[in-house]
């Protein structure tokens, strides 16, 4: 009776609130026009056709960017692919990475569809799904019972419950129920697996991280090489990476007290957001040492414009967090200084560099308590952070490797769970 009402409430305030939803469209659409762009997708109107396609929803980048090994593996098997998103950014990334497929009519990127009954019966007319991967933990209602009423299988893909959400849940959440419809989950871990188990969820399938298959592009790493000497010579490079807006004035403090050390290392900063690249840039110059911009005085080809002495590098692109984690001996991963929790730590760890976290990680509790518990990532304090990243004693790379080793497959491993979906 509570998820029947949720339900009927849920699907009255879409409607209600749509005009809503499109003036919000619309004004972000003035700084991104792509909010803007292909409106009707969002009603159900799509006009590229795929029968028989594997879906699978990336709400934004950070989802797409784990989906891509997934969808490489689908693609080998000959299957055909449409993914959807609700950001302009997670659906430029699936435009770029998958260009070539999309222009030979093997996957198409398009808006996820409105949270109403109507929109998502245009979706499942397009492209009749054989199933549907809905990756990390997004909750639409809608999609969910849409999906149930089309009989397409819609599985949680790469999924984990982090604890706070669980604790929220069991106070007053109707989160559990909705978890109950879908047709099974595919989860990061044998914890994450007793967690989905205990609220109800079946059908559920150990199948690990699909971030440690991601693909690494060879070019930024012989960039970083390339650059690595002229830019630092003989000094350590620390990396700050996915600066959240909360953090920076840590992260620029921590940056002004490790430049004030006996041979300092240099400093390359990596905002999360790009909208925070130029007033990240300006709070550095304030630090009176000598700054760099990527988008300024790197050239495309990641060769400098000049010879001048750097103690900080913004990084202040996107696309390109390899080239940035290539360049350094250690990296520290934002995020986990604000409650809101860390981001991911599996690309660092895939180059095979230490990782420091803060204190908030159920964001990525799997994998960061193993890689903890491993001695390959520590977890440290707002106090303690200058002190850790000067003098936490380097796990040996062989130490890394082995983690990473242990940690990868898990979109061989999803492709062999979902296989008796994909018959014809």
């Amino acid at each position: 009776m509570r998820l029947w009402l949720f339900l009927r409430l849920w699907s009255a305030l879409w409607h209600i609130g749509l005009p809503v939803v499109l003036i919000y469209l619309w004004k972000r659409g003035r700084k991104d026009p792509l909010y803007a762009r292909h409106l009707g997708e969002r009603f159900g109107r799509y006009r590229p056709r795929l029968p028989g396609a594997v879906w699978i929803h990336a709400v934004s980048l950070g989802e797409i960017r784990s989906a891509v090994p997934l969808v490489r593996a689908l693609l080998d098997r000959g299957e055909v692919v449409v993914t959807t998103h609700f950001t302009p950014a997670g659906r430029r990334e699936a435009e770029r990475v998958f260009a070539p497929e999309i222009a030979s009519g093997r996957l198409v990127a398009v808006w996820v569809p409105f949270e109403t009954t109507w929109a998502y019966r245009g979706f499942f007319r397009a492209f009749r799904p054989k199933l549907g991967l809905v990756m990390e933990i997004e909750i639409w209602p809608r999609m969910i019972f849409a999906a149930r009423k089309a009989r397409v299988p819609l599985l949680m893909c790469n999924a984990q419950y982090p604890s706070d959400s669980m604790a929220r849940d069991a106070r007053f959440g109707v989160r559990p129920a909705l978890m109950r419809g879908f047709a099974g989950a595919l989860v990061k871990s044998d914890l994450q697996a007793e967690r989905f188990a205990s609220v109800g969820v079946s059908n559920i399938t150990v199948t690990g991280e699909l971030r440690f298959d991601q693909p690494i592009p060879a070019e930024q790493l012989a960039a970083g090489a390339r650059l690595r000497t002229g830019l630092a010579g003989s000094r350590r490079i620390i990396a700050f990476a996915s600066v959240t807006e909360p953090e920076e004035a840590l992260f620029l403090s921590a940056t002004q007290a490790i430049l004030a050390t006996e041979n300092p290392p240099l400093i390359l900063f990596i905002p999360r957001a790009p909208e925070r690249f130029d007033d990240v840039a300006r709070l550095l110059d304030g630090l009176g040492v000598p700054v760099a911009r990527r988008s300024v005085d790197l050239m495309a080809d990641f060769t400098r414009r000049n010879s001048a002495a750097v103690d900080v590098l913004l990084g202040d692109s996107l696309g390109e967090m390899y080239f940035y984690l290539s360049l350094a001996d250690r990296v520290v991963v934002g995020g986990g200084f604000q409650p809101k929790g860390s981001h991911n730590i599996i690309e660092p760890l895939a180059l095979r560099r230490p990782v420091i976290v803060g204190p908030h990680i159920q964001t990525i509790e799997y994998p960061a308590v193993e890689a903890i518990a491993a001695g390959v990532c520590l977890q440290t304090s707002a106090e303690r952070l200058v002190a850790d990243v000067m003098n936490w004693p380097d796990p040996a790379p062989e130490t890394i490797t082995r983690f990473v080793a242990a940690h990868s497959g898990a979109a061989a491993r999803t492709v062999q769970a979902i296989a008796p979906l994909l018959r014809p």
